[in-house]
């Protein structure tokens, strides 16, 4: 087993999922359901792991005026919190569950402004991460940090010698990926969208995409893995690229369907697997996510399951 687990989210958000029948665009539509559940990627990753039975340390900037469903849902799940207050409210993201389409519309408000004193006093706080120890850092960045925040970050934990997973997209990606190789993260893991943002092209093809990520791999990256929707994922380390997939599955839900793959990646180097395994797992992680709404998993037997189905595909070297 590897060393503790932590995750960072400087943008977390309340999510407010609505279940409609279908979403008709400019008219009146009539909900099936609603629930709130606190969330932003990181925060989903530590409540997912828990969940799988570790204990992750979260980390981030958490708005002081509605920290209660935060809190609450740490107090539940034992995640160790570790977030800084600071003022004004968390961001509530609207995601709107289209049932008849199987698919999401995200609908993401901006998060309370801060800036170069909250992110050196969130640099402080991660001094604590020790050698050994895995630190995934999630999402987006709120109004007022730079975009290389990230980035900095980044090459602090790397000089700590933690293992460092970064799941971003936009200008911040881009400035993470541009840090020196002794500063880069060990694993990023972009969707198709995000890499094709990266790379300035789009990415049609299953061969694309591979190409892409190999690219992005001989930066300096240990793993990379591209979440592919219904596709499954990608994984390429420089020995092999390869395609994990499971038959198709009828979502409850696909909000935090990518947090549920990186968390699954996160237990799967927690519990020191090869990359076959990791992979397996983490597409296991993302299906099973898929039937429950918020930042939650069914039992450990249910993933298990789900990974013991997935299949791998072996892609020819670009």
């Amino acid at each position: 087993m590897s060393g503790a687990l932590h995750t960072v989210t400087a943008n977390p958000a309340l999510d407010q999922t609505v279940t409609l029948d279908a979403l008709n665009i400019g008219a009146v539509n009539l909900a099936r359901a609603a629930s709130v559940n606190a969330g932003g990627k990181g925060i989903n990753v530590a409540s997912c792991l828990a969940d799988w039975g570790l204990r992750a340390c979260a980390h981030g900037l958490l708005g002081r005026d509605n920290a209660a469903p935060f809190e609450q849902l740490f107090a539940d799940k034992r995640i160790d919190d570790r977030m800084l207050r600071v003022a004004g409210a968390t961001r509530t993201n609207i995601k709107l569950a289209d049932l008849s389409r199987g698919d999401t519309t995200d609908i993401n408000l901006p998060g309370p402004a801060v800036g170069e004193a909250e992110l050196a006093a969130l640099a402080a706080r991660l001094a604590g991460i020790a050698a050994g120890d895995i630190a995934v850092l999630a999402g987006s960045l709120p109004p007022g940090l730079p975009a290389d925040a990230w980035a900095r970050l980044c090459r602090q934990l790397k000089r700590q010698g933690a293992w460092v997973l970064l799941d971003s997209s936009g200008p911040a990606l881009a400035a993470a990926l541009a840090n020196p190789s002794p500063a880069l993260p060990d694993c990023v893991k972009p969707n198709r969208e995000e890499l094709e943002q990266w790379a300035g092209r789009e990415l049609p093809t299953l061969n694309d995409v591979a190409q892409c990520a190999q690219a992005l791999q001989k930066l300096g990256i240990d793993r990379v893995i591209v979440s592919l929707g219904e596709q499954g994922a990608l994984l390429t380390d420089g020995r092999q690229t390869l395609l994990a997939s499971l038959p198709p599955q009828r979502p409850l839900s696909t909000v935090g369907a990518g947090d549920a793959l990186v968390s699954g990646l996160a237990a799967a180097r927690h519990q020191a697997l090869g990359a076959e395994d990791s992979l397996r797992q983490a597409v296991a992680f993302a299906a099973a996510k898929l039937q429950r709404v918020g930042p939650h998993l069914p039992p450990p037997q249910h993933i298990q399951a789900l990974a013991a189905a997935v299949s791998l595909k072996k892609l020819e070297a670009a």
